[in-house]
């Protein structure tokens, strides 16, 4: 009797134990749960409310006038603006708490790009380029998907109708991912947050809610930046034509806008560029309707705004970043105002 009393007690203590690991498991799994809901995306600064570990992906966007409006940029959590050839800008647009099921048109690489989406622990995505390009790409070990190798396959890029070609060739970004894995590339990763600024910090310096950034005398090419102090944003436009996103027409809304200097220099007799994004400079950084000076310097690859050596917080939101000639510089190119 004594042994069947044993055993089942034996039994009894070892069911409560179970019962206590599974509730331990529970309140770590609730732990966990809470930790996601609590967490913040690291290039915008923004509670997530999805995963926060997904791989970043950097697009070739079209920014000649036969491609606007563009599709997905309104979706980017940050964005470089920097010049190709000629006075056209061209945009590296970087994903990551934001993944639109459609972005383009996508056109070809560039170094300085590709140099950049690197930094960022960025998948890059481009529509074709020079086999010496094409070639660097690979020597740098740099994990990349090239739109000219699944030209109009409908399932990773498709060629539109309504637009002639070169401005014509879309990234299905739902695809990407598999892709990506099918080449044997890392599809997520985690990311170290960029500075941002408390929600509710006020930031201090010269009223500025219009920035209009000459790229070039051509007015329709003059980048302008207007803010709204109902959403305390910055609305972006090309000349006077507003930039939205051709899919859902929103306008383009930023939170940061960060002006930069950087050494620029025509290398070949088609006009490509090689642009200093490593020594720093200075720049211009707008929020909330102010304007600072300040510095920018590359910080474990990534642009950073700095003033008196410290850290210049963003504002939590999204973030573009255009990229300017040193000479003839900022107070040549950029004229800031208050209306």
């Amino acid at each position: 009797m004594k042994k069947v009393i044993f055993v089942l007690f034996t039994l009894m203590l070892v069911f409560m134990a179970g019962c206590k690991d599974e509730v331990n498991n529970n309140q770590d799994k609730h732990s966990e749960l809470s930790k996601d809901q609590d967490s913040t995306y690291a290039f915008t600064g923004l509670p997530a409310d999805g995963p926060t570990n997904n791989r970043m992906v950097a697009v070739m966007v079209n920014n000649h006038a036969k491609a606007r409006p563009q599709t997905g940029l309104s979706q980017a959590d940050i964005v470089f603006e920097l010049l190709a050839e000629g006075n056209i800008t061209r945009f590296l647009a970087l994903y990551q708490s934001e993944l639109p099921s459609v972005i383009g048109p996508v056109r070809s690489a560039r170094e300085y790009y590709f140099d950049l989406a690197h930094a960022y622990d960025a998948i890059y995505v481009y529509h074709g380029a020079a086999d010496f390009i094409d070639q660097m790409i690979q020597d740098k070990g740099i994990d990349h998907l090239n739109g000219s190798l699944y030209d109009n396959d409908g399932i990773l890029f498709k060629r539109e109708t309504f637009r002639n070609p070169p401005h014509n060739s879309y990234l299905q970004l739902n695809a990407l991912y598999d892709k990506a894995e099918e080449k044997g590339y890392d599809v997520t990763a985690a990311y170290e947050a960029l500075p941002f600024a408390e929600a509710g910090s006020e930031v201090t310096g010269t009223p500025a809610t219009l920035a209009k950034v000459g790229y070039s005398n051509n007015p329709s090419e003059v980048v302008q930046y207007t803010f709204r102090q109902d959403s305390g944003s910055y609305i972006r436009s090309n000349g006077q034509q507003q930039t939205i996103d051709m899919e859902t027409e929103e306008p383009i809304e930023v939170s940061n806008v960060l002006i930069m200097e950087a050494h620029h220099e025509v290398i070949d007799q088609s006009g490509r560029r090689a642009i200093d994004l490593d020594s720093g400079g200075k720049a211009y950084l707008l929020q909330k309707g102010v304007l600072q000076e300040v510095e920018w310097k590359r910080q474990a690859g990534r642009i950073i705004p700095v003033k008196n050596g410290k850290e210049v917080p963003f504002v939590p939101g999204k973030t573009w970043i255009n990229v300017i000639p040193k000479q003839p510089g900022l107070q040549e190119i950029v004229t800031i105002s208050s209306e």
